[in-house]
């Protein structure tokens, strides 16, 4: 299958990179780096061993890119309104998509605007930043969990396998599964460090912080049950936690959005699922409170 890329970020730039070396034909939607990506390729620093990629098929506009097998979708979800105008110009009748984001519900609003695709959730473990133009650098980790929300299993099992034989650690993982998992470090991780101007191991050296951190997971995994997520459990979160532990010092992506005074991705990562679990009866209290302060701290620029 052939690959499009929609945002060639720390993410995009990383799993897009991953496949191209594998030898997948890969096209790259770029913006304010696409004439330097054009010209001189992308470097990936990884962890993993790095490498550099030449002859990108580098382009800024979906309306100059041949349609595709797969999308990637590597936007942040407070983007996804442009995937309306993004989308149609690349998709052919079997076209899958891939949704690389944070939060919960981005599948479903998608779907709505698309009755006829098919979407797969990508959920990916991964400390990777984007440093300079067409440079990504990957500290750590790098596994993707893909959930199938609507796609042919035939269609779910060839992308499964091409991440995989791209040297990807990817699984199939439930789709409602999936979701949650993540949001067990997201929603935690991603607004504690924006709201006490930190970073992941600092947030877990201190007992009292260490401590409200593992009592957020408890409310995801809590919320996850509540939906019917029964395979999640504490022992997951203890899981997140000795990972984060692990990890090098990491400022996740909402962080370095409120550091750069950039939208925070607050509708997907907190009020829908805040507002998923109220519909069946569960309350979060730790992360309404966590999701009011990013709220008030994003009022401010």
């Amino acid at each position: 299958m052939n690959y499009t890329v929609i945002g060639t970020g720390a993410i995009g730039g990383y799993y897009g990179g991953r496949l191209m070396k594998a030898g997948r034909t890969v096209r790259f939607l770029l913006r304010s780096d696409y004439e330097y990506v054009r010209e001189h390729g992308l470097q990936i620093d990884s962890c993993d061993g790095s490498f550099h990629l030449d002859g990108v098929e580098a382009y800024n506009d979906t309306r100059q890119m041949p349609k595709t097998d797969v999308v990637l979708v590597c936007l942040k979800s407070i983007n996804n309104d442009k995937l309306r105008e993004m989308l149609p110009p690349i998709l052919k009748e079997d076209t899958l998509v891939v949704l690389i984001q944070n939060g919960i519900g981005v599948e479903e609003d998608l779907q709505k605007e698309f009755p006829q695709l098919q979407i797969v959730a990508g959920l990916a473990f991964i400390c990777s930043s984007k440093v300079s133009p067409g440079r990504v650098s990957h500290q750590c980790y790098g596994s993707i969990n893909l959930g199938n929300y609507s796609c042919k299993d035939e269609l779910f099992h060839e992308l499964l396998k091409d991440f995989q034989e791209s040297g990807i650690e990817a699984a199939e993982v439930p789709y409602l599964e999936a979701r949650w998992k993540k949001a067990v470090w997201n929603m935690p991780f991603n607004g504690m460090t924006v709201a006490l101007n930190t970073s992941t191991d600092k947030l877990l050296m201190n007992p009292a912080t260490r401590q409200l951190i593992y009592d957020q997971m408890m409310e995801v995994v809590g919320a996850a049950n509540a939906l019917g997520v029964t395979a999640l459990t504490s022992e997951f979160a203890d899981k997140m936690m000795a990972m984060t532990d692990a990890m090098v010092p990491y400022s996740p992506s909402m962080k370095l959005d409120y550091d750069n005074r950039r939208r925070m991705e607050i509708p997907y990562l907190y009020t829908r699922p805040i507002a998923e679990a109220k519909k069946v009866g569960f309350d979060m209290p730790k992360l309404a409170m966590l999701e009011a302060e990013l709220i008030f701290l994003e009022s401010l620029y």
